[in-house]
């Protein structure tokens, strides 16, 4: 008999609740961003976002409710993120979520944001199973992960310093573009070249670390310097310059990653993935070196609940559920 499990996800700036059924049918998803409200800020303001969350979460709950055409008593289990994420955010979220396991009766399934991303992947992809490896890559993580069940992990690499979204955004604003950063840089970087070499982080590795601060420096420092001696340049040419050395770290890390563990299946997923450049990269250098490559359509590429409830899917019928004394962990590690 189907499992129908009702999400919630309020980790950063988008309030979000979705009914799944099964792990990979979703029946209704509804997304509210505070998002605009943050470019005068150039990023998320975390009192802001937790208050948006209080809010937005009762109308996205009902909204969800009306589209799948169900009520509680329709569900068989509640999940919701609990971390990673902001912690006044994650709690909105989780209260919500134990008020309704209580109310309702339904098992409360926590879930790790950062999982969520990764079943993202079930959701465009009905024959995608364990084991694969999976690039993790978002404003807040870059990690690269062995998935070797539904809900078993092993970390390979991640980012040492900076997550690859972050990067993009902090590079936007010395470009003088609007946050978010990443849609916008890669927006600009189409009417650009690369013609500007900047230098790459632990080259020659035998790890599959990410580092990224080095880059944004570079690139910073670039700037200024052109800047301040009075030297013209394209913005176009450094987004252009910039986004190809992000492409080429991810895309021999992660590929190093499947010749390592033996396992010729990539998966990607997070905001970042739905970047054109990145996308079209893999799939290229996947065809050439013979891997089999998932990418999650890009409406499950951002924040949304649909991935949450996919994870929690996977969660209950393994029968991992939480009592009402859960809480919010803002640095919860996947592995």
């Amino acid at each position: 008999m189907a499992k129908r499990i009702l999400a919630i996800e309020t980790s950063c700036d988008e309030t979000a609740v979705a009914v799944v059924e099964d792990g990979r049918k979703v029946i209704s998803q509804v997304v509210l961003s505070s998002m605009d409200i943050f470019k005068e800020y150039g990023g998320v303001v975390p009192e802001i976002a937790s208050r948006k969350h209080v809010e937005y979460i009762i109308p996205c709950l009902k909204e969800a409710l009306k589209q799948a055409g169900m009520g509680f008593e329709d569900m068989d289990a509640v999940g919701v993120t609990y971390g990673p994420g902001l912690v006044g955010a994650l709690l909105t979220g989780v209260s919500c979520a134990k008020a309704i396991s209580m109310a309702a009766g339904l098992p409360l399934v926590p879930v790790n944001h950062i999982e969520g991303h990764v079943c993202a992947n079930y959701l465009t992809h009905e024959e995608l199973k364990p084991p694969f490896i999976c690039l993790i890559i978002s404003g807040g993580h870059s990690h690269i992960v062995k998935v070797e069940g539904y809900s078993s992990y092993k970390l390979i690499g991640r980012t040492r310093d900076d997550a690859v979204g972050e990067v993009f955004d902090k590079v936007a604003r010395c470009l003088g573009l609007e946050y978010p950063g990443g849609p916008n840089v890669e927006k600009l970087a189409v009417e650009g070249k690369p013609v500007y070499e900047f230098p790459r982080a632990l080259k020659g590795q035998k790890d599959f670390d990410f580092s990224f601060s080095g880059l944004k420096t570079a690139v910073i420092n670039k700037l200024h310097n052109m800047e301040q001696a009075g030297e013209s340049y394209n913005p176009a040419d450094v987004a252009s310059s910039f986004q190809k050395n992000v492409c080429n770290v991810l895309s021999e890390n992660a590929i190093r990653a499947c010749n390592y563990c033996d396992l010729p299946v990539l998966a990607i997923c997070g905001g970042v993935s739905c970047n054109g450049a990145i996308r079209d990269r893999f799939v290229k250098e996947c065809k050439k070196n013979g891997i089999k490559l998932y990418l999650p359509d890009k409406k499950w590429c951002t924040d949304n609940a649909a991935m949450i409830g996919s994870a929690a899917y996977y969660h209950f019928i393994e029968g991992k559920t939480a009592g009402l004394d859960l809480n919010a962990q803002p640095a919860l590690k996947l592995c």
